[in-house]
């Protein structure tokens, strides 16, 4: 174990906020309800410096220096949802603020792009009838956020 608590061999994925970590952090927990702060350290101000967190497992480490790179679509994070209605309830949370893409990618108030995917939407993907499997792939290209019934005849 290192001093941070975690193992020396730990992949856990970095978040520059540009100033509004505390405030991420906030609406992840609202958003997820499962995210957990592991440790929290401040600048010479005061004020939030990073946050080494975990959203369904997850670890992160969330830095709050202004400025900075902003985020874009060519790393997105993905969630495996059960069911319609905790997609829409995903999906409505990051896009409230944030902003609808295609094929159940959308991107939250922060820049981060997410992937809200039913588990169920591999079964229409993967069905062994050829025909009902390329419905599924078709209609997908169509959405926005999945939606199950949709993806079959």
């Amino acid at each position: 174990m290192t001093d941070s608590g975690f193992p020396a061999n730990t992949l856990r994925t970095f978040l520059w906020f540009g100033g509004r970590l505390g405030e991420a952090l906030e609406f992840y927990k609202e958003t997820f309800g499962h995210v957990v702060i592991h440790g929290q350290d401040t600048s010479p101000d005061g004020t939030l410096f990073t946050a080494d967190f975990s959203i369904y497992g997850h670890e992160f480490i969330g830095l709050n220096w202004p400025g900075g790179p902003e985020f874009n679509e060519a790393i997105s994070l993905s969630i495996s949802c059960d069911g319609q209605e905790e997609t829409d309830r995903l999906w409505d949370a990051l896009t409230k603020d944030g902003k609808p893409g295609n094929c159940g990618w959308c991107t939250d108030p922060f820049g981060v792009t997410w992937q809200v995917t039913p588990k169920q939407l591999r079964d229409h993907l993967g069905n062994p009838d050829p025909e009902k499997a390329a419905y599924a792939m078709a209609a997908l290209r169509d959405m926005g956020k999945i939606v199950i019934a949709d993806l079959y005849e």
